[in-house]
């Protein structure tokens, strides 16, 4: 096994038992005794707790922008409204609350979090860009509907984190999705 697939290994251990325990106030130490490893091996893929809980920002990300791809359906708005389902699922409220908390302190610069900003935007923007360009949109206007559509699904998220509601939220959002259709 290489250094890459036994971090990548560690990783996914690492964010299934946090997806679900929770993070709370877990030391890098309880982390490493959760998952059956060292905190030295945390470190040593991670560089620290916060570096650690970037990577595991940046895998849940990737995992969400892996499940939009794979989603079927008739129009853009019925996948609009599916994906918005699957990002609501309880089950990913404790990522959720973890990506707003690192994402906070990466922008105030909160040592060991400002990796996070690399591509926090980007990465998102240029699939759903691709996908507003199917709809016949021009590229230029493609991409600020994107960046709309980004922006207010990581509102109503943080919404979702500190309310817990789901029915406000999906409300916002299928109204939201209308207003794009039309």
């Amino acid at each position: 096994m290489t250094e890459q697939e036994a971090k990548s290994k560690l990783l996914a251990r690492v964010v299934d038992h946090l997806a679900h325990h929770g993070l709370g106030d877990l030391s890098l130490r309880q982390i490493a005794a959760a998952v059956n490893t060292s905190h030295r091996m945390l470190i040593y893929h991670f560089g620290s707790k916060e570096g650690l809980l970037v990577e595991i920002v940046r895998a849940v990300e990737a995992n969400q922008r892996a499940l939009l791809s794979t989603l079927q359906a008739s129009d853009q708005a019925e996948l609009a409204r599916r994906f918005w389902r699957a990002l609501t699922d309880p089950a990913l409220r404790a990522h959720e609350r973890l990506f707003f908390e690192l994402y906070g302190q990466a922008v105030q610069g909160r040592r060991g979090t400002t990796a996070l900003l690399e591509g926090i935007v980007e990465s998102w923007l240029e699939p759903i860009t691709e996908m507003e360009i199917q709809r016949g949109h021009a590229p230029e206007q493609a991409r600020i509907r994107a960046r709309l559509g980004l922006a207010v699904a990581r509102g109503l998220l943080l919404d979702l984190v500190a309310t817990d509601d789901v029915d406000g939220v999906t409300a916002a959002m299928d109204l939201f999705i209308d207003f794009m259709a039309s």
